[in-house]
């Protein structure tokens, strides 16, 4: 099997050089060399932070602003970020990303600021500090991982885990009239008067990475001009805590996430606000 497999590359590998295929034209792909590494992710298999990180570092790289973007990473699956980002990194103790996304933005108010949280982190623990940062219209970017579930430390409950859904501290299912409802934080920050622009999007088809490009694109172009904070949330799996492959994870999400937290803009800019 293995020999078949070295042959079958190495027909591959001399059809490209015979054929000259891998010319700069037909070049459909690139990676972003210098804002991301050139190092394995640790992050589990279908996992989709990796592919937020890509979108940050492409954003990086097309806006120019490599040695002008400062990151924020807390506790958490997020918190190895900097291993991946060639890009100034800060760490956060567990929930205070978006207040030292804060500090920082107040002190280098020309660079562009952005914290980078899973639910957990953002949504329970860092309540607090994401409620008022959003409240007082810190113009930051908060990019929010939402996969219902605490990842790094053990799969239990979060606050957006589901009406139903098992974790290790609801192993019969989230129970509403014990344990509260999902927290759907994003539509709550959207209410506050300092965010400027808020949305929900997703990685988990092409079509949804793009879109998700573009949010975080918009988010930074918005902190340029001053317009306060802006919140992208990914709806995403997990598919090592959900106990299920990475392609029936993603089938889960668009049946059960998805329709309890709907993709697409909640806030965005009234028109000549821009």
């Amino acid at each position: 099997m293995n020999e078949k497999r070295m042959l079958d590359d190495q027909h591959y590998e001399t059809m490209l050089a015979e054929e000259s295929l891998c010319t700069k034209e037909n070049l459909v792909y690139e990676t972003p060399a210098e804002a991301l590494y050139d190092t394995p992710m640790h992050y589990c298999p279908g996992c989709g932070h990796g592919v937020v990180h890509r979108l940050l570092a492409e954003v990086i790289e097309e806006m120019e602003i490599l040695h002008d973007v400062i990151g924020v990473a807390p506790v958490g699956c997020s918190v190895l970020a900097y291993n991946y980002l060639n890009i100034d990194m800060s760490e956060a103790a567990h929930g205070r990303a978006s207040a030292v996304a804060t500090g920082i933005k107040r002190v280098l108010p020309e660079k562009y600021v952005f914290s980078y949280q899973g639910d957990g982190d953002l949504a329970a623990i860092g309540t607090g500090e994401t409620i008022h940062t959003c409240n007082r219209g810190e113009n930051v970017l908060i990019i929010f991982i939402n996969n219902g579930i605490y990842g790094m430390t053990g799969g239990q409950m979060a606050p957006t885990t589901l009406p139903g859904m098992k974790s290790t501290t609801s192993p019969f299912g989230r129970d509403v009239d014990t344990m509260g409802a999902p927290l759907k934080i994003t539509d709550l920050v959207a209410e506050l008067p300092g965010t400027y622009y808020v949305t929900r999007q997703s990685v988990h088809k092409p079509a949804n990475v793009r879109k998700t490009k573009k949010a975080i694109m918009k988010g930074f172009e918005y902190q340029k001009l001053g317009k306060g904070t802006c919140f992208v949330e990914v709806v995403t799996n997990c598919p090592s805590n959900w106990k299920m492959t990475p392609l029936d994870s993603n089938t889960w999400m668009e049946e059960n996430m998805l329709p309890f937290y709907p993709l697409g803009d909640i806030k965005v800019p009234q028109k000549g606000e821009n």
